[in-house]
């Protein structure tokens, strides 16, 4: 109800929340309404992150996020698939890492086992099924190398 509500636009309250149930979180992160997050002790954030609107963390296994990255509105992180190719349809899992200054575009899948490098980006509406290599733009389903990301300080 605190973290899906709207009304409830403050980081603070929904960052003591999630460090009550186990998640590790750094200082100055800032969580936007309608965050869902499956298992707050299996979710690491690092330093001065941004968590936009609608985010899903649906994190079976480990997610961790690094410091100054971003989650832009929508972005979904998934860490569990099924074998297709079971008749049992098994559960496959894979951790998430999305390092230091990575963004990660709205609307934007994150699939399982993906490692997002330092300051990789992930277009909108993109799905990333393997690594981005770091200071990169990606796009599309599934999501190819564009360009380079250039950071001008």
């Amino acid at each position: 109800m605190i973290f899906q509500s709207s009304l409830i636009p403050f980081s603070g309250l929904k960052i003591r929340l999630l460090r009550l149930f186990g998640a590790r979180i750094g200082k100055g992160v800032r969580i936007k309404p309608s965050l869902n997050i499956k298992y707050p002790w299996k979710l690491e954030i690092g330093d001065y992150t941004w968590i936009g609107e609608g985010v899903w963390i649906d994190n079976l296994a480990k997610v961790t996020i690094g410091n100054n990255a971003c989650l832009s509105q929508g972005a979904m992180l998934f860490t569990g698939n099924h074998n297709y190719k079971k008749n049992s349809f098994n559960l496959i899992l894979g951790e998430i890492t999305i390092e230091n200054g990575a963004w990660i575009g709205a609307k934007s899948l994150v699939c399982p086992g993906v490692k997002a490098n330092s300051h990789s980006m992930l277009t909108a509406n993109s799905v990333a099924t393997k690594e981005l290599d770091e200071y990169t733009i990606y796009q599309g389903n599934p999501a190819v190398k564009i360009r380079e990301r250039i950071i001008n300080n």
